[in-house]
């Protein structure tokens, strides 16, 4: 049974907590992973990137000397490409980078990149952030209890799963950097786990994505509830 730590707010030991085989206990599909994480990468490219060919730039209309008796080589324009303010040959135009890629097997390389986390020790649940209002110390002093900001050693990348209304700890962790990456449940991408060198869920976004990966919307729509709730009694 595939299993990952859980931790109190404290850094504390609270027990093991089980993992979905389906979703945390499979073999790495590492050729999905490369696909999903290439289409990603290639779907962030604007694409607008453009130049001019020797026929949308100004000038050129007149032929630059006499075609024979110069000593010179034959030239029909001063915007060919290789003068000077000419056309590029074989120039970058606006295109569309994007790569279609099935929901299957995105689903598959989202619960490949999971696995590898969970299989190496590098995912963790947190039975109570321990943050009851906006603080950025009371973040690090999290972080640093979950051994995730080592002292005198560059810290980890860290992906945290939170629900939208978890708004104390949201806020508490946006401003400590490019190294802590903050996403909902919803948003976990193949990406995001693989260039992060932990992934950190509390025991209701795990729910969740646990839910939304193996296809229970209804049960998505219930943790998300109860997430809500909990938030609601905090405050």
């Amino acid at each position: 049974m595939t299993s990952a730590p859980m931790k109190n707010s404290s850094g504390g030991d609270a027990g093991r907590v089980d993992l979905a085989e389906t979703v945390f206990g499979i073999e790495p599909n590492l050729a999905v992973m490369h696909q999903v994480v290439t289409a990603q990468l290639a779907h962030k490219r604007a694409g607008t990137h453009s130049t001019k060919t020797r026929a949308e730039v100004r000038g050129g209309g007149a032929k630059p000397w006499k075609q024979k008796g110069t000593g010179r080589a034959r030239q029909g324009s001063t915007r060919a490409v290789q003068w000077r303010g000419g056309g590029v040959a074989h120039g970058p135009k606006p295109r569309d980078y994007s790569k279609k890629v099935n929901k299957k097997v995105v689903n598959l390389a989202v619960r490949s990149a999971l696995s590898d986390r969970a299989a190496s020790e590098q995912l963790i649940v947190v039975d109570d952030w321990g943050i009851d209002q906006p603080s950025t110390k009371q973040a690090v002093t999290l972080l640093t209890n979950l051994g995730l900001r080592p002292a005198g050693e560059r810290a980890p990348r860290v992906l945290i799963v939170l629900f939208r209304t978890e708004d104390n700890v949201w806020k508490s962790l946006r401003n400590l950097g490019e190294r802590v990456q903050v996403i909902l449940p919803e948003e976990i991408n193949v990406y995001d786990v693989l260039v992060n060198d932990y992934v950190v869920f509390s025991q209701a976004s795990l729910a969740a994505t646990t839910a939304r990966l193996t296809g229970d919307v209804t049960e998505v729509e219930a943790v998300a509830v109860v997430a809500a709730n909990d938030e609601g009694d905090a405050e």
